[in-house]
């Protein structure tokens, strides 16, 4: 396999977390219902790559996101990989935490929203309504033990309502953050973000004295942006990067959300910076091609498609 020639830059740390979606995000709008033991699969191969934050399934009903139907078999055929503090779960209210708790993780992400359509949409409330439901998740998770994550998606802009403020933004990141999650999530969901506009978003809740060492990014790439989006959060002192093995993902309430950052691509550009990712591009990349054979279509990672041969 080729690798790109290694040129650091001062602004640029040494090393990132990356932290790896495909499991759940990625599978979760894919109209091919794929058996929990090709899931579990997925999950050990991404293990193997040396990824070491893998978000694994979502205690959502299967009629909101039939992929994620067979949550708790899952985690029981995973045993302790699945567990954890780096194998974190998406659990909607306190129904979804109970079924995360009785399955044994270590990890739980919470799901809310910059703008009140989505908030509707998604979970059939407001953004206030939406806090509301979230506060005693969060509680009950850290009395738990668990660490906890809160996704904040719709941050650079949304279908139905157009440009989101960015104090508007703001004002949604404090209240999640309040909440007593451990990070926060900036999600780019429908990919419209752009690196300036990132680096608006991150000055400005650096004011609000959220440093960026309590966030992660996720940015999906519907433009093209998704990797020149995070590029600039680095720069701006994030050091955790969401990211999905082959590109896979979406979202099922906004439909113009296409894939997320594909991990290859990211990885590729990080070695290029001299940044460690701990990842064996090798091992992913085969990863990413056996998983486009199990959704019977080829991978949309530009590393993928360019490394796929060696990478099998």
């Amino acid at each position: 396999m080729s690798l790109p020639q290694v040129e650091p830059s001062s602004v640029m740390p040494d090393r990132i977390t990356i932290y790896e979606v495909g499991p759940r995000d990625g599978l979760q709008n894919e109209k091919t219902i794929l058996s929990t033991d090709v899931k579990a699969q997925f999950v050990r191969r991404l293990v193997a790559t040396g990824l070491q934050t893998i978000e694994t399934t979502s205690f959502v009903p299967a009629a909101w996101v039939p992929q994620m139907g067979d949550a708790p078999q899952l985690l029981e055929q995973l045993g302790e990989l699945g567990r954890g503090a780096d194998r974190p779960v998406l659990v909607p209210n306190e129904r979804g935490l109970d079924a995360a708790l009785a399955a044994g993780v270590g990890a739980v992400a919470v799901f809310g929203s910059a703008t009140e359509t989505f908030a509707q949409k998604n979970l059939n409330r407001s953004v206030e309504e939406s806090l509301r439901m979230f506060a005693p998740v969060v509680e009950r998770a850290k009395a738990a033990g668990l660490w906890v994550r809160a996704y904040v998606s719709m941050c650079f802009g949304d279908p139905w309502e157009g440009a989101v403020p960015i104090d508007q933004v703001v004002t949604v990141c404090e209240a999640m953050l309040a909440l007593g999650a451990d990070q926060l999530c900036l999600g780019d969901t429908i990919g419209t973000g752009t690196p300036g506009h990132v680096v608006r978003l991150l000055d400005a809740l650096g004011e609000k004295g959220i440093a960026p060492a309590t966030l992660g990014v996720h940015f999906h790439d519907t433009y093209g942006q998704a990797l020149a989006n995070t590029l600039a959060a680095l720069a701006k002192g994030v050091r955790t990067v969401d990211a999905s093995a082959g590109g896979l993902g979406g979202c099922p309430y906004a439909k113009s959300a296409t894939g997320n950052l594909a991990t290859e691509d990211l990885v590729w550009a990080c070695r290029g910076l001299g940044i460690e990712t701990g990842v064996d591009l090798t091992e992913l990349v085969a990863t990413s091609v056996w998983m486009a054979g199990q959704l019977g279509r080829p991978s949309p990672s530009r590393v993928v498609r360019a490394l796929g041969d060696s990478g099998q």
